[in-house]
């Protein structure tokens, strides 16, 4: 399974062309497609970022709805017909749809953000703030991890 941690801004061309970072690149070699697969963020302004693999993670959690269910329908019509497939160029860049690009209100610099097993992309002081009201939320709550199987780490 890929493994994405870390922040990287890097630079938007005036044709859309970003570098994904080193990292994730090396995290997604020996994936079936030579590229990511990306899809708006449903609730938030970022793109969410993944393998081929990943999206293939969505699709099997939905077997467990009915196929003809609301909540089937409502997450396939909302997640998978705005979904794309983004190939690397040979210098590791993606072409960043114009309506992702809008979706996260980027224009001139993209943050690749980790967030595990996927990545995110945002305008960079957005994601910044969305972080911090993040952070916040989860110390008022109190929130923690609880420990996997009985261990401490």
């Amino acid at each position: 399974m890929a493994l994405f941690i870390d922040t990287f801004v890097n630079k938007v061309d005036r044709k859309g062309r970003v570098s994904v970072p080193a990292t994730f690149r090396a995290a997604l070699a020996g994936q079936t497609f030579n590229g990511i697969a990306a899809l708006p963020a449903f609730r938030y302004a970022g793109v969410q970022c993944g393998s081929i693999e990943w999206m293939q993670g969505l699709i099997d959690r939905l077997q467990n709805s009915d196929l003809y269910s609301d909540e089937h329908d409502d997450f396939t019509a909302s997640l998978f017909p705005d979904a794309k497939q983004l190939a690397f160029d040979g210098e590791g860049r993606i072409m960043l749809p114009e309506k992702f690009a809008e979706h996260a209100g980027i224009t001139t610099v993209a943050a690749f953000v980790g967030r595990g097993n996927l990545f995110e992309i945002w305008e960079p002081r957005t994601f910044e703030a969305y972080k911090a009201e993040a952070r916040r939320r989860a110390l008022e709550q109190g929130r923690t991890l609880p420990p996997r199987g009985g261990d401490s780490r």
